[in-house]
């Protein structure tokens, strides 16, 4: 029989105090996992680690800004002197503080866009490698989003963020292969969470994205959990270096 089981497995989520990565981090608690969870605000993230706790799971809140590569190290001192290894990591966290041609974007936002959306997961993997190696493989998932292969309209520079994502998981699928390490991403269609807070407010707006959902509506957190806990699982032993897609049919 598949197991999704993920007893005795450490992990990582970034970006874990709402949202889709919140939904992941729970349920990667509930199939057995301990949770580490990663975000800016230490704050948003003890309410998440409580929920998670409460309902029985195991979960630890670390802050750290994923543009940030000496927080990005010291996360990694902590997860190497607190448990010794590491077998799954989901780069969830992302930024868009840009809307509008890109054209028009200035050097600070087309900075902060790219360190926390490219640089934080590219050197999230690297100091995850070793410990990964230690543990004899692991699982990496990149949330990239179907707008890094159809880039949406003002959306220009995050699209060219998530499509470096998507090519970043395929190189470093190949790579670390032989480690049994397993690289994979998942895009997520038009979800209702924080980010997108902006579309879904403006009637006009989501009405004309939801027309090109095939099944006609967005997508809640939760409905992203299925396909990253199957990345991670035993029962995805053979898939690495692909992207597997959540979006109601928008790229059909």
């Amino acid at each position: 029989m598949l197991s999704f089981n993920l007893d005795g497995k450490i992990a990582i989520v970034t970006g874990a105090s709402r949202g889709i990565g919140r939904s992941i981090a729970e349920t990667f608690a509930e199939y057995g996992a301990e949770v580490v969870l990663v975000s800016r605000k230490i704050e948003t993230l003890t309410t998440a680690a409580e929920a998670i706790t409460a309902k029985g799971g195991k979960a630890h809140p670390v802050a750290c800004h994923m543009g940030d590569i000496d927080a990005i190290k010291a996360l990694y001192e902590f997860i190497e002197k607190t448990y010794g290894r590491l077998d799954i990591l989901v780069n969830n966290a992302a930024t868009n503080p840009y809307f509008g041609e890109m054209n028009g974007v200035n050097e600070s936002a087309w900075d902060k866009t790219f360190d926390v959306n490219l640089k934080g997961p590219f050197f999230m993997i690297q100091n995850a490698i070793p410990l990964m190696k230690a543990a004899d493989g692991g699982a990496i998932v990149n949330v990239a989003s179907v707008n890094g292969i159809k880039p949406a309209q003002f959306q220009g520079i995050y699209s060219v963020t998530k499509g470096a994502l998507i090519t970043m998981t395929k190189a470093y699928a190949k790579e670390l292969a032989p480690h049994k390490i397993r690289v994979n991403a998942l895009l997520p269609g038009f979800t209702d969470t924080k980010f997108s807070a902006a579309l879904m407010q403006q009637d006009e707006v989501y009405k004309y994205v939801v027309a090109q959902i095939p099944l006609g509506r967005h997508a809640e957190p939760e409905e992203m959990v299925g396909a990253a806990l199957y990345l991670v699982s035993n029962a995805a032993s053979f898939t690495t270096g692909t992207c597997i897609t959540c979006d109601g049919g928008y790229l059909a």
